[in-house]
């Protein structure tokens, strides 16, 4: 699916939520490319905003363009071989939070789907029982009314949309997808209402635990984004 009328805003060029010299921790906007893409006008991404200012910061991992909240840059390699394989190894822990149409049935539970992209109709995914990877998340609703929940993700995986995927998958998909949602779910917001507000993992150098907590810019029945 292509991107259309890509316009990033363009202030402030980045938010750092914390910084050393091995790491920088970032608040991505949404709408904001993780890495640049392959057409000259969608060069704009937050690692090219940042390497302009710090120019070793590399990626160790991404959010989708509509998804705002945490992501982590490295800033050199040993970091970035560090961070990366914490992420590889699933020794993260992360948690999104969404808002999605219609009531949760239940309070709590788990999805585990194997997905796979959805290749004629890229970039989307889909669950395939044979050839899809493993992809699990655990969801908690924190708040419903008939026409929409407010949800606690936390993905054990990491798949491409995947927690996208697996909310559709229940018959709740994310407020504002525009690869995922149906027209009434779609026009109830004007951005997709997925973030990433936490992030707990080990210091790359020091080991030490860390913790890093970002407000979501929507919430329960959010008039706004």
């Amino acid at each position: 699916m292509a991107i259309l009328n890509y316009a990033p805003a363009l202030n402030p060029s980045f938010d750092i939520l914390y910084q050393d010299e091995d790491m920088l921790v970032l608040n991505k906007p949404s709408g904001l490319l993780s890495v640049p893409g392959k057409a000259l006008e969608h060069k704009d991404s937050l690692q090219l905003r940042v390497q302009r200012v710090f120019p070793t910061a590399t990626i160790v991992h991404r959010l989708d363009m509509a998804t705002s909240g945490i992501m982590v840059m490295a800033l050199n390699i040993d970091s970035h071989r560090a961070i990366s394989k914490a992420f590889e190894l699933r020794q993260t822990s992360k948690t999104y939070l969404a808002r999605v149409y219609g009531r949760m049935k239940t309070n709590s539970g788990v999805v585990d789907l194997p997905l796979i992209c959805d290749w004629p109709n890229r970039p989307k995914q889909m669950v395939d029982h044979q050839r899809g990877k493993h992809a699990l998340t655990h969801y908690r609703c924190l708040g419903a009314d008939e026409d929409e929940s407010l949800v606690e993700l936390k993905p054990v995986t990491g798949r491409s949309h995947q927690l996208r995927v697996h909310m559709l998958s229940l018959g709740h998909p994310i407020l504002g997808d525009r690869l995922y949602a149906h027209n009434k779910a779609l026009n109830a917001a004007d951005r997709l209402q997925l973030h990433a507000q936490s992030l707990h993992f080990l210091h790359p150098t020091t080991q030490k635990p860390l913790a890093f907590e970002c407000p979501a810019p929507f919430s329960f029945k959010s008039t706004g984004n």
